[in-house]
């Protein structure tokens, strides 16, 4: 689904979004560890590289799997139990070299789960972030330890037909993709003046 951007971008920026519609196919070994080396390269403060990624594999662990569609809400269950892979995005609030807190924690990890994203789309796969799950849960069902913030779940996998959806959800994942002017967020020198 491309995006309606007046500057040209990148065909893996415009091509990418975050549909809700998934065939339940396994990912490849390959397709795993590519996704995994995409988020590791991603750049951090000190090079510390504060996130974790559990993921949760439907072809080789689907306990696993199943118990990840359990953290989620019940909004996110009804259709990322269809994906390949789910991935839980953690970030360490400290830094590992002077256990000093890391304040770019989350910013960092961040961009590890856009790179993890961005090579999924690369592979001709989809990825959906998901920000609606049980942190204290999925804590408990993943032993992420204390100091270890749960940030996102990332739904990974082949992407299949709207229709495979119900008619509620459907029709958001066909509604026309929307994204604020740039006037309301980029600004020139000062916070507050337009770009362009």
């Amino acid at each position: 689904m491309q995006k309606p951007a007046p500057a040209p971008i990148h065909p893996l920026l415009a091509e990418r979004w975050s549909p809700c519609a998934f065939h339940p196919e396994p990912l490849t070994t390959e397709q795993l560890n590519a996704l995994a080396e995409a988020a590791r390269w991603a750049p951090s403060c000190f090079g510390a590289q504060p996130w974790f990624f559990v993921f949760c594999d439907r072809g080789s662990d689907e306990a696993a799997f199943n118990r990840a569609v359990d953290c989620l809400l019940p909004g996110n269950q009804a259709w990322a139990k269809n994906a390949g892979l789910l991935v839980i995005v953690c970030a360490a609030e400290r830094f590992a070299h002077n256990d000093k807190p890391n304040r770019h924690h989350a910013y960092d990890s961040g961009a590890a789960a856009l790179s993890l994203v961005l090579q999924a789309e690369a592979l001709g796969l989809r990825a959906h972030q998901m920000a609606g799950f049980d942190t204290e849960k999925t804590r408990a069902e993943f032993a992420i330890p204390e100091g270890v913030q749960c940030l996102s779940f990332i739904a990974a996998g082949h992407q299949a037909a709207a229709d495979s959806l119900p008619e509620d959800r459907r029709d958001r994942e066909l509604a026309a993709r929307e994204r604020k002017p740039l006037a309301e967020n980029f600004f020139a020198g000062k916070f507050g003046k337009p770009i362009g």
